[in-house]
């Protein structure tokens, strides 16, 4: 199972990360919201960590050549496209391409992502005025519809408490969380991101038991 833990701004809480062992580290490259970081911040902020360190960056409606400089000045792992982004625009990105996807009760996902070629797609909540960080939880049933066609990152409200429940009901690839170990916007609580990490690793060990 996989574990993203975005929003990230300071580098104390990307060491924290690391030291837990989770798999990717994000930040957030969109001006309002109140995660963002500045393409100048985060190539300061990543300059000494260990280059294994799988950072993804999220954008909002940037321009590909945004994207593709941002991605190559702070050694992205892969870049995540949240916006109104046009699939064709980053037709052979040179690099791994996420794609959020806003998932509302009863509606299609948009974007629909059979319209995509990407590496993971990152379910979140569809709240009206918002393209993410919205600390509501998806629909599972619908989530769990996507997961069985797609490689999905479970998003959206996720907290220490409630992620084994939605792992199990949705069985995505792996889970990306903000706001449900923060002690305010882009600070984490060292103690909810401990927790929320020791619970998806436990509910790894369960299903490794039941497997073998």
């Amino acid at each position: 199972m996989e574990i993203k833990i975005c929003g990230m701004t300071n580098r104390d809480d990307v060491r924290l990360a690391m030291d837990l062992g989770v798999d990717y580290v994000g930040f957030v490259l969109y001006p309002p919201s109140p995660r963002a970081v500045t393409a100048l911040e985060l190539v300061r902020l990543v300059d000494q960590l260990p280059s294994g360190l799988k950072r993804v960056g999220v954008f909002v409606n940037a321009m590909r050549s945004e994207v593709e400089q941002v991605a190559a000045d702070a050694g992205l792992y892969a870049v995540q496209l949240h916006g109104d982004e046009d699939p064709v625009a980053f037709e052979g990105f040179p690099g791994l391409v996420w794609r959020a996807v806003r998932l509302a009760t009863g509606s299609a996902p948009v974007p629909d992502p059979a319209g995509w070629k990407a590496h993971r797609y990152v379910v979140d909540a569809a709240v009206v005025g918002r393209y993410g960080g919205t600390g509501v939880r998806v629909d599972d049933a619908s989530a769990c519809a996507l997961a069985s066609r797609f490689p999905i990152l479970l998003a959206g409200g996720l907290t220490p408490d409630n992620v084994q429940a939605a792992i199990r009901m949705v069985r995505p690839l792996g889970v990306d969380v903000a706001g449900g170990v923060e002690q305010c916007p882009g600070r984490k609580d060292p103690d909810r991101l401990r927790r929320f990490v020791e619970a998806v690793r436990n509910i790894d060990k369960t299903a490794g038991a039941v497997d073998g």
